[in-house]
């Protein structure tokens, strides 16, 4: 045994009475509150509407849970559908498995509809949540912990993450310490968001751009993290399906994040494209969080319109 290493929860359920309190759903939960309130901050900071991210959000959410589900399921069939599969145990969300690549793709198709009702573009809203749902990302890998699963390779390192027995895989059960690769997420995960707060400060990431910028810097972590994982997973040329996801998913951000800085180098003023739906668009070539500042004034009175800006606006009708 080592001298040092990271503990595990001796239990991730707490039961109130007959009702189970799941320490899972909990940081997923306090995940989207974080995500909500860091995006709401930046949406009204660029003069959008309070309570705006909010709504969209209630449609993004349930979307993402259920694309996430699907994502996990249809890459690990086996312990649903295998020799001693339980199928009704695909729809057991609160034992985990969530696959962000599904959540995110599923999640875009609700906030789409959600921005539809409030006439407002999806790459606009996209950018203000981007840094919030990358520390959702980062509370919500914690529920691994508690779970003790998707740990990485044994190792005797002093950060090494204690699993019982009862969780260990087949064959490395005399070994009790692994690679907490939640804990590397996490932490990554929160050098990504403040990366996006920094970036968003000094460049013109408007368009989609900060949200390409997240999408690029969390699968650079999240190819690292595979890699060290053991769990059961398919495999392509010596990479498991996550690895060759992040990458394909890599390269395209990287390609939107070019594509839009040409056709569309300044940033949406959000202040002026509410109402206007998916086509209208007014361009700032400032900063998105320098043109207004996170502790600016009143929304529409921290871009002042004068006759000499060169604002480029599209008809609205």
């Amino acid at each position: 045994m080592d001298l040092a290493y990271l503990p595990s929860p001796s239990t991730g359920v707490l039961h109130l009475g007959p009702i189970p309190l799941r320490a899972y759903a909990f940081c997923i939960i306090l995940g989207v509150f974080a995500a909500v309130w860091l995006g709401n901050r930046r949406w009204v900071a660029r003069g959008g509407k309070q309570g705006v991210i909010a709504d969209v959000t209630l449609w993004a959410v349930p979307f993402g849970l259920v694309g996430g589900r699907l994502y996990h399921v249809f890459t690990s069939p086996d312990a649903y559908f295998g020799e001693r599969g339980e199928p009704v145990r695909a729809l057991y969300v609160w034992e985990g498995g969530l696959g962000i690549w599904g959540a995110i793709a599923l999640g875009a198709v609700g906030a789409w509809i959600g921005c539809r009702r409030h006439r407002i573009p999806l790459p606009a809203f996209a950018d203000a949540v981007a840094p919030g749902i990358v520390l959702a990302q980062a509370i919500g890998r914690w529920g691994n912990w508690f779970n003790q699963e998707l740990y990485g390779r044994p190792t005797t390192l002093p950060w090494g993450l204690e699993i019982d027995r009862a969780h260990r895989p087949a064959g490395t059960l005399d070994i009790a310490t692994y690679h907490p690769t939640f804990l590397y997420e996490s932490l990554w995960n929160i050098g990504v968001a403040a990366l996006i707060l920094w970036a968003a400060k000094r460049f013109p990431l408007g368009h989609g751009r900060t949200f390409a910028l997240y999408v690029a810097a969390y699968t650079v972590g999240r190819f690292g993290t595979e890699y060290l994982r053991i769990d059961e997973a398919h495999t392509f040329l010596g990479l498991r399906l996550n690895n060759w996801t992040s990458v394909l998913v890599f390269l395209g951000a990287v390609a939107c994040l070019v594509v839009s800085a040409h056709r569309h180098p300044g940033i949406e003023n959000v202040a002026r494209l509410q109402g206007a739906g998916a086509d209208g668009r007014t361009d700032d070539p400032r900063p998105a969080d320098a043109s207004v500042g996170l502790a600016s004034g009143p929304p529409g009175n921290s871009t002042p319109r004068r006759a000499t800006e060169s604002w480029n606006v599209r008809n609205r009708s």
